[in-house]
């Protein structure tokens, strides 16, 4: 799904950006990628893909527990690298293939694709712009009722190989929190199986990030045994007011349908989904509809690294891995915690 959902559209809307070989190991008569993509070349094996001398970028949408191995792979064959997340299992692994980034001069970007979320950025644009003051707390919620187990990654790898909610949505979560708040001082995480079905790995999480005094707290809770006609997303409260908004961004789902980017509509979601924003006037709270700012797209994403390979380097990557490994730091930390039952220091 990561490669025909995700990524091959962005890659046909950069201009700059050929769609030149695929790996598909076991092609099945509805699902090939010779047949979807005939001017391809199609390989059986990443080893062939990273021996050939035509491709300068490596888009890696493997299983979290063969990233490691790929992007290193890949970037001692020369090529650029766009890996998807998680990153990879660790902090250390992340700075490992840093350094070998830094020894090829090849980039590597992780696709934290929610970042460009229309709601994200709505976020980003009331806090920046200051619209209910200083945050004190925030809440980024990734909930739903899925009673049933994954049978992929998600539901199959264990946390020291990147599986699980903690690395498949809680990264997500993070990275958001991150990007808004940076390192936070202290994470305390509780880790639960919600499904209880005799599992050992966690299929819910609530993690707190402290950022110490008068800085916010987040919240990061991704359940699945959430029974809503509306899932909450974001609920953030500050000083001059709050913003709380429900329902997921819709790129996700319109990708699937086949829509892409630049399509009339695309990431645009209707009014009824919108925020709802509060602030004090004449001292009491008064609601009123925000809308989702105008969408960037995860189209931006790929445009970001366009240019830096084009030769704007490390500084114009759009996800840099070293924020991945920041956030990697924070699971790492939430996993400690939650083993533990005390505050951890990422």
């Amino acid at each position: 799904m990561s490669a025909k959902v995700f990524h091959i559209p962005l890659i046909l809307r950069t201009p700059t950006f050929t769609l030149s070989a695929i790996v598909q190991r076991t092609p099945k008569p509805n699902d090939s990628a010779a047949k979807d993509h005939p001017s391809a070349k199609i390989y059986s094996s990443a080893t062939d893909l990273f021996a050939d001398s035509n491709l300068d970028i490596i888009v890696i949408t493997t299983t979290p527990d063969t990233h490691f191995s790929f992007t290193k792979s890949a970037l001692e064959a020369g090529k650029h690298v766009i890996v998807e997340k998680p990153f990879v299992p660790s902090s250390s692994q992340a700075q490992q293939l840093i350094d070998i980034s830094q020894s090829t001069g090849k980039l590597i970007c992780v696709y934290q694709n929610r970042r460009w979320d229309a709601d994200f950025l709505t976020v980003r644009k009331l806090i920046s712009e200051d619209k209910i003051g200083r945050v004190v707390e925030f809440e980024t919620h990734f909930d739903r009722y899925k009673a049933v187990k994954p049978e992929t990654w998600k539901g199959t790898l264990g946390m020291e190989q990147a599986g699980g909610v903690v690395y498949d949505l809680g990264t997500h979560l993070i990275d958001q929190a991150y990007v808004l708040f940076g390192l936070p001082k202290s994470v305390t995480a509780v880790f639960e199986n919600q499904r209880d079905d005799g599992g050992e790995e966690p299929d819910s999480i609530t993690i707190l990030l402290g950022y110490g005094a008068g800085k916010p707290l987040v919240t990061v809770k991704a359940g699945v045994m959430c029974v809503e006609t509306e899932q909450l997303r974001y609920w953030v409260r500050g000083t001059k007011g709050s913003y709380k908004k429900f329902h997921l961004d819709v790129q996700e789902d319109q990708l699937k349908a086949g829509m892409m980017p630049g399509d009339k509509g695309f990431g645009v979601e209707s009014e009824e989904r919108a925020g709802t924003l509060v602030v004090l006037e004449d001292g009491k709270p008064k609601a009123s509809v925000l809308k989702n700012v105008e969408p960037e797209t995860y189209a931006k994403l790929y445009e970001g690294f366009a240019k830096a390979v084009a030769g704007g380097g490390e500084k114009e990557v759009p996800v840099k891995a070293s924020e991945a490994r920041d956030v990697l730091r924070i699971i790492e930390a939430a996993r400690e915690s939650a083993k533990s039952g005390k505050s951890v220091s990422p």
